[in-house]
């Protein structure tokens, strides 16, 4: 019971790994509010979620678009009142958005791949921490993605998008380190969700080829897991994740069960973050 009787906004819950995120919450004592766009499915997934938890949290559904500004403060107001409280945010809600050569694609389609992906999570950040910040306490959690940290050919609204989301991530963590609000991000790993269906559609020619063959390997051999991805995120909403902040971790690589272990090292490094490569960094002096 990592969040006993706290109260949580999990965006894009209604399937895939925000699913695994409210379920691994509920199954830690949290009431969570989940939103999307479509209502119906929305209320579906709120009662299978509330049917099949095995503790006393409750559920709650908001509809609610995260790229508009004004349903996203409806989302938080209606959190905050329903359940007295805001400890946590989680901002799951992505889109894929076009695949094709960047020159190629549709620009309004690249936009509002940016607007969701990113501007979604500052948009909620932004409603939520007035609440955040009057109790002093908070966890946020950012879901990171393919290209955040390598280049991704044919999918550059998504990568870029995803990027950008893990410095914001950095950056608003540095902001709020006098207010006991850690921010972090989690890269799930390679997921079969949807948006490796969406690969696979595309076919070869229009996601390219390196692509095309590791959603079919993906495919195959059935990805990473979701609940292992939403493991650290219950981890790092809990109180023993209290001194981990504007980091980047990834559920699949690194030891974060073992983090607890090496909390001076990381706090006080760059480790699990974004940086340069210099060339001192590989042992070249370029003077």
């Amino acid at each position: 019971m990592l969040l006993h009787e706290r109260s949580a906004i999990i965006t894009g819950a209604s399937r895939g790994l925000g699913k695994a995120i409210a379920q691994a919450f509920l199954a830690n004592g949290c009431n969570i509010t989940i939103c999307g766009r479509d209502e119906e499915k929305l209320r579906d997934s709120a009662l299978e979620l509330q049917t099949s938890c095995q503790t006393r949290a409750q559920v709650k559904a908001i509809k609610a678009d995260v790229a508009v500004e004004s349903e996203v403060k409806v989302l938080v107001e209606g959190t905050v009142k329903h359940f007295g409280r805001l400890d946590i945010i989680v901002n799951n809600a992505a889109i894929l958005g076009p695949i094709g050569q960047s020159e190629q694609v549709d620009w309004q389609e690249w936009l509002k791949t940016v607007e969701v992906n990113l501007g979604g999570p500052v948009l909620l950040c932004r409603a939520a921490l007035p609440h955040l910040k009057a109790k002093g306490y908070g966890r946020i959690i950012n879901i990171s993605g393919g290209g955040a940290t390598a280049p991704r050919p044919r999918f550059s609204a998504y990568a870029a998008s995803k990027a950008a989301l893990v410095r914001f991530t950095e950056t608003l963590a540095e902001e709020l380190r006098d207010f006991d609000i850690t921010v972090n991000a989690v890269a799930p790993g390679a997921l079969n969700t949807e948006m490796l269906e969406q690969v696979l559609q595309a076919g070869k020619v229009v996601a390219g080829a390196k692509a095309f063959e590791e959603a079919c390997a993906q495919k195959n051999q059935g990805g990473s897991s979701p609940e292992q991805a939403a493991a650290l995120c219950a981890y790092l909403a809990s109180e023993g994740a209290h001194a981990i902040t504007g980091k980047l971790i990834s559920a699949a690589w690194d030891p974060w069960r073992n983090l607890a272990k090496f909390l001076p090292e990381l706090s006080s490094s760059d480790i699990y973050t974004l940086r340069r490569i210099t060339p001192a960094d590989r042992g070249q002096d370029w003077q």
